[in-house]
C-alpha cells in the first residue's frame, strides 16, 4: 500500500509540475503578445495623429478653394482677369507701362 501511495504522490507532483509549466508557457505567450499589441497601439496612435493633421490640412485647403471659388464669381475677379490677362481697360483710362 505504501508503494501505491508513493506512486500517486510522484504522479501528483508531476501533474502539478506540468500544470505549472503550462501556466508559465501561457504567461510567456500572453506577455509577448501584450508587448506586440502595445507596440502596435502606439504605432496606430501615432499614425492617427498624422492622419488627423492631414485631415485638418485638407479641410483648410478645401475652405481656401471654396473661398477662391466664391471670389471667382465676383465682379472684382472678372475685372482683375480682364485687366491682367486680356489687357482690357475702361473707356477713358490711360495705361502706363514700364520700360524694360
Amino acid at each position: 500500500m505504501e508503494h501505491a501511495g508513493g506512486a500517486f504522490l510522484h504522479q501528483n507532483r508531476f501533474s502539478m509540475f506540468l500544470a505549472g509549466l503550462v501556466v508559465l508557457i501561457l504567461l510567456v505567450f500572453v506577455s509577448v503578445n501584450a508587448v506586440s499589441l502595445t507596440r502596435k497601439l502606439h504605432e496606430n496612435r501615432a499614425r492617427a495623429r498624422v492622419l488627423e493633421q492631414e485631415i485638418r490640412t485638407e479641410e483648410q485647403r478645401a475652405a481656401d478653394i471654396e473661398e477662391y471659388r466664391k471670389y471667382t464669381e465676383t465682379d472684382a475677379y472678372i475685372e482683375e482677369i480682364a485687366r491682367e490677362k486680356l489687357g482690357l481697360i475702361y473707356e477713358g483710362e490711360t495705361v502706363f507701362k514700364e520700360e524694360k
